[in-house]
C-alpha cells in the first residue's frame, strides 16, 4: 500500500492553493496520498462524493462553483472528498485505477459512490459548456436521488464567503521544484 506522493507536481503549489481552499471552504477533505484514498473509499457504507479537481477553465467556470452551491442542498453525500489532478497526482491515479477502472480519466470530474458502488459520474465532458447552476442542478438532483445525510455541507454564511478561484491551467505556473 502506498503512503507518500512519489511524483511531485506539476503546477505551482501556491499558484493553486486558492482552487484547493474553494473546496475545502465548502467541506471537502482533501484525499493527498493514496492511502487517504483508501481511507475514504473504504469506507462502504454510505455515500462518498469524489471531485477530481483540476486547473483548467471549466473547474474555475463551473465544476468548483456548482459543486460548492450543490452542497447546500438538504440532502447531500455522507462523506465529501477531493484530490487534485497534475498536484497529488500518486492519489489521482491511485483513485482512477483501484476505484474507477475502465472509466477514461478526465479533470474535473465528480462520482458519487453507494455503499462502495459508482452510482454516479459527471466527467469532464459533461461539465464542459454548463453553467455553475446547470452543474449544481444535476449534482443536486442526483443526491436527492442516492444520498440521505442532511445539508448542507457547512452554514450559508460560511458558504457565501468562499472565494471561487477563476484562474485556468493555461495563466498557472508550472512547479519548479523550488
Amino acid at each position: 500500500m502506498f503512503q507518500i506522493n512519489t511524483r511531485g507536481p506539476i503546477y505551482d503549489p501556491e499558484a493553486v492553493q486558492p482552487m484547493r481552499d474553494e473546496l475545502t471552504a465548502a467541506g471537502f477533505v482533501e484525499l493527498l496520498t493514496p492511502a487517504d484514498v483508501d481511507t475514504y473509499l473504504g469506507q462502504k457504507e454510505g455515500t462518498t462524493l469524489v471531485m477530481i479537481n483540476s486547473v483548467c477553465g471549466c473547474a474555475a467556470g463551473s465544476a468548483r462553483p456548482g459543486v460548492t452551491m450543490a452542497l447546500q442542498n438538504n440532502v447531500i453525500p455522507n462523506r465529501i472528498v477531493t484530490v487534485f489532478a497534475g498536484q497529488d497526482r500518486d492519489a489521482v491515479d491511485h483513485l482512477r485505477n483501484a476505484y474507477l477502472p475502465g472509466i477514461p480519466p478526465s479533470s474535473p470530474y465528480m462520482a458519487i459512490f453507494k455503499d462502495g458502488e459508482v452510482v454516479f459520474l459527471m466527467q469532464r465532458m459533461n461539465i464542459e459548456g454548463k453553467t455553475a447552476d446547470m452543474v449544481a442542478e444535476e449534482l443536486t438532483a442526483a443526491f436527492n436521488e442516492h444520498c440521505s445525510f442532511q445539508g448542507p455541507s457547512v452554514p450559508k454564511e460560511q458558504y457565501d464567503a468562499i472565494l471561487h478561484a477563476k484562474a485556468c491551467g493555461s495563466k498557472i505556473p508550472k512547479y519548479s521544484g523550488n
